[in-house]
C-alpha cells in the first residue's frame, strides 16, 4: 500500500512538473522564462534549460540578458554531456565577450569538454586535437590561472594518446611486412615523425625500438644497390638506441640487429 501510494504521489508530482514546463514553453513572457530556464539549471534539469535558452540567448542579443544566456546555454549542453556542442556554444561566447564575466571558464571548457569527449586511441582522433588546440589557447591567455596547470597536465595525457595511436600504427605496418607492398618503410616513416612531434613521449624506446627493427627487416629485403646503406642505418640506430636506452627492454634484440648489419658491412671489404 505504501509503495503504490508513494508511486502515485511521483506521478502526480512528474505530471504536475511536466504541465508547469509546457506552460512555460509556450509562454511569451520572456523574463519569466529565463527565470524558469535558470530555475531548470539550478535543479540540473539540463534538457529543459538548453530548450528555453535556445530560443532566448537569440532575442536577448543586446540586452542585459544576453550574456550570462549564453553562458547558460553552453553550460546546458555541458551538463547534459552533449560536449561538442557546449564547447561550440563557449566558442560562441569567448569570441563575443572577450573580456566577459565568464570567458575564462569558457575557454577552459570549451577544451575541457572535448578532452572529456575524446575517442578511443583506436578512432579518428580529430576531436583530441580540438582538444589540446583549445586548451593551448586557453593557457596562452591565463598562464597564471589556478586551471593553468590542470589544463597542461591534460594536454601532455591527450599528446600522449595521439602518441598511442602512431605507436599502434608503427606497430601494425611492422607486423605486416611485406604483405601487398612494402610496409617496413611506413613504419619506417611514421616511427621517425612520431619522435620528433612526441620527443617526451613514454612510447619513446618503443619507436626506436621499431624504427630499427623495421629498418633492419627493409635491408633484409632491398636490392643489391640500396643494401648497404641501409645496413648503415641499422647501425647507426644501434647506436643512437644503446645511447639513450643502455639497460631497456629491447637490448638484446637491438644487439642482434646490429651484429648482422655490422657483420654483413664488414664483409663487403
Amino acid at each position: 500500500m505504501k509503495k503504490k501510494l508513494f508511486f502515485l504521489m511521483m506521478m502526480t508530482v512528474l505530471f504536475a512538473s511536466c504541465g508547469e514546463y509546457n506552460k512555460i514553453l509556450k509562454s511569451t513572457d520572456l523574463e519569466l522564462k529565463y527565470s524558469y530556464a535558470k530555475k531548470y539549471f539550478n535543479a540540473k534539469q539540463y534538457n529543459k534549460s538548453a530548450t528555453l535558452l535556445e530560443e532566448l540567448y537569440t532575442v536577448f542579443k543586446g540586452t542585459a540578458y544576453a550574456e550570462e544566456s549564453l553562458y547558460l546555454l553552453a553550460q546546458s549542453y555541458y551538463g547534459q554531456k552533449d560536449y561538442q556542442t557546449a564547447s561550440q556554444y563557449f566558442e560562441v561566447y569567448y569570441n563575443t565577450y572577450t573580456r566577459g564575466e565568464f570567458t575564462e571558464l569558457a575557454r577552459f571548457y570549451s577544451g575541457y569538454g572535448l578532452y572529456l569527449d575524446s575517442p578511443d586511441v583506436r578512432l579518428d582522433q580529430a576531436q583530441t586535437y580540438r582538444a589540446i588546440e583549445q586548451l593551448q589557447l586557453y593557457m596562452e591567455y591565463y598562464p597564471q590561472s589556478e586551471r593553468a596547470v590542470e589544463a597542461q597536465h591534460i594536454m601532455f595525457e591527450l599528446q600522449e594518446k595521439l602518441a598511442l595511436k602512431e605507436l599502434k600504427a608503427v606497430e601494425l605496418y611492422a607486423n605486416l611486412g611485406t604483405y601487398m607492398g612494402n610496409n617496413y618503410l611506413s613504419s619506417v616513416i611514421i616511427a621517425q615523425n612520431a619522435l620528433k612531434n612526441y620527443p617526451y613521449s613514454q612510447y619513446r624506446e618503443e619507436f626506436m625500438f621499431y624504427l630499427i627493427r623495421s629498418k633492419y627487416e627493409l635491408a633484409l629485403v632491398s636490392v643489391e644497390e640500396k643494401l648497404q646503406g641501409r645496413y648503415r642505418d641499422v647501425v647507426d640506430e644501434y647506436y643512437t638506441y644503446m645511447n639513450e636506452f643502455p639497460e631497456g627492454k629491447y637490448v638484446k634484440q637491438v644487439q642482434r640487429f646490429y651484429e648482422y648489419a655490422n657483420k654483413r658491412i664488414t664483409d663487403t671489404y
